[in-house]
């Protein structure tokens, strides 16, 4: 098994790319070690102390690196881990019974004005189709908070999430393409 690795906008973060499918549908973002605890591969990296941020993808694995932690140190030691995981065929996340799944609360969404379905259908749809594709190329993910009084809230996870540049693609990439094709759009704002 070989592991590609592949830089992001992020300079905390590293995409992994194993060659096989991570997660079939949907994504995962651990923001600390309590969120890894569901998953033996999150928990491990982790535990290497370096690691502030585990972001599984479709096909890939991004890391974050804690601040002013190098990545030619931290590197090999992500990649044995991750070849380790992959080649015995570990479960990403450990095994549960039905009383153990928790959904969390929310927190994040704005919400939408049930007038505004129409307009909500056309942002998600241009969200799906057009911006997540392009921000897990680098390493994250985006997801909709809600459209209220022509302001669309998202969320940035993964690489994405703290990148330096994330405002840059708010603002100039998803805020200009939202207001090209769907005029009730004024602003995009991180949620």
């Amino acid at each position: 098994m070989f592991i590609e690795t592949e830089t992001t906008p992020n300079p905390a973060t590293l995409k992994f790319l194993p060659g096989q499918e991570i997660m079939p549908a949907g994504t995962r973002d651990f923001r600390d070690e309590d969120q890894a605890a569901a998953s033996p591969l999150a928990s491990a990296l982790f535990d290497l102390g370096d690691v502030t941020g585990v972001f599984f993808g479709r096909d890939f694995v991004s890391v974050t690196a804690a601040p002013g932690v190098e990545w030619a140190g931290l590197k090999p030691q992500v990649v044995a881990m991750l070849l380790d995981h992959f080649v015995t065929g570990a479960p990403l996340f450990h095994a549960a019974s039905a009383s153990g799944i928790a959904v969390p609360a929310d927190d994040d969404a704005v919400g939408d004005d049930p007038a505004d379905a129409d307009v909500v259908a056309q942002i998600k749809e241009l969200i799906e189709t057009r911006v997540r594709p392009a921000v897990a190329n680098d390493g994250g993910d985006i997801v909709y908070r809600g459209f209220r009084g022509g302001v669309v809230y998202l969320a940035m996870q993964g690489a994405c999430s703290g990148c330096p540049s994330s405002t840059a693609t708010l603002k100039n990439g998803i805020e200009t393409l939202l207001k090209h094709y769907v005029p009730e759009v004024t602003e995009v704002r991180a949620a």
